[in-house]
């Protein structure tokens, strides 16, 4: 039963605790600056994915045995989400941002939350081990390099993917609230069998679906960085205690992930900085803008392929996961040229 009413509380105080802000943030002066953009609407509450991370944590210190582990994951999600909300008011030198997020990526790695297998079905044996070589540390006992690599490589990835990808209200709220009932799921079937990680999935899914209320086109909110990050973090972390479930997380995430591939891989090919942005090589999401696609059909196209696809993980083999990515790589492909037309037609 709490799997059902915890998640349902943690809805209800993340609806609350935005429907406050409407005001509140207002009074604080937490707003946007739709000027700085050129754009002539009003200034929105900003950054209010401060709220969605409080709830979270609130019901975590709650809910969570206090071990290293559970520590780790509580202070990694509170200094990144200090550090996105002080970058979402006054900004902050990107080269720090990268560091803290590293930062906060190893501090739950070190703190157990790591993969140490993964399937590889080109191996004879199928299990890519990543615990064979140690790094002595006195503070936090051996750490796997491998391991360590990866892990961080992936949650920062993570982060980042979803931060990219919010160049549209509602986009990431609409994204992650799959990607946790698919999680959320995958823990309940007879191959994880977690009903704790499922439930810690539920409550995601409660609060990122209750600010999808709010920020879903047109919005009365934005999330900010502050959000965005602590998403794409989260999604990361389940996808390592569900047993580095990571084929199915890169379906579920596989728009954005993909997305941020294409950008720096044009970006690179023309000789400009991959980590910055330009007029001539946006996002997906952008690029089907300047089409004359609305924001809630590109949000319908981005939910509609994180659905067909995460759901469809549940009941796939790895070999069959990895047919299905290169499908899914295949139609953004495909979008990325139907999308691109525009742009040459214009330029």
């Amino acid at each position: 039963m709490n799997i059902v009413i915890i998640p349902a509380i943690a809805f209800a105080i993340s609806v609350i605790l935005h429907r406050v802000a409407l005001t509140d943030f207002v009074k604080l002066k937490l707003l946007d600056n739709p000027e700085k953009y050129g754009m002539k609407r009003r200034a929105l509450p900003y950054p209010t994915g401060i709220l969605s991370v409080l709830t979270f944590l609130v019901i975590f210190a709650y809910l969570a045995p206090w071990t290293a582990q559970s520590a780790g994951i509580f202070g990694g999600i509170l200094l990144l989400a200090l550090i996105s909300f002080i970058d979402d008011r006054k900004g902050i030198d990107p080269k720090l941002r990268l560091l803290i997020q590293a930062l906060v990526a190893f501090a739950i790695f070190a703190t157990g939350s790591r993969i140490y297998t993964l399937t590889n079905p080109f191996a004879v044996e199928g299990i890519l081990k990543l615990d064979t070589i140690d790094i002595p540390s006195s503070l936090f006992g051996p750490l796997p390099l491998l391991s360590g690599v990866f892990t961080i490589f992936w949650l920062m990835l993570c982060m980042n993917a979803l931060n990219w990808f919010d160049g549209i209200p509602g986009q990431v709220s609409t994204l992650s609230t799959i990607g946790f009932l698919v999680i959320g799921a995958l823990a309940l079937s007879s191959r994880v069998e977690q009903p704790e990680l499922a439930l810690i999935a539920f409550i995601l899914a409660g609060i990122s679906a209750a600010g999808l209320l709010f920020d879903f086109p047109p919005n009365k909110v934005l999330m900010g960085d502050t959000g965005a990050m602590f998403f794409g973090l989260m999604l990361g972390v389940l996808t390592l205690y569900a047993g580095g479930k990571v084929a199915t997380a890169f379906l579920v995430l596989g728009v954005p992930l993909i997305d941020v591939f294409l950008v720096i891989m044009r970006r690179v090919s023309k000789g400009a900085n991959p980590m910055r942005g330009n007029t001539t090589d946006e996002h997906l999401h952008h690029r089907l803008l300047s089409k004359g696609w609305s924001e809630r059909k590109v949000i319908g196209l981005t939910a509609g392929l994180g659905t067909l696809f995460g759901i469809t993980a549940l009941f796939l083999s790895t070999g069959e996961k990895m047919i299905a990515a290169g499908i899914l790589l295949l139609i953004m492909l495909g979008l990325s040229k139907y999308s691109q037309e525009r742009i040459h037609e214009k330029s």
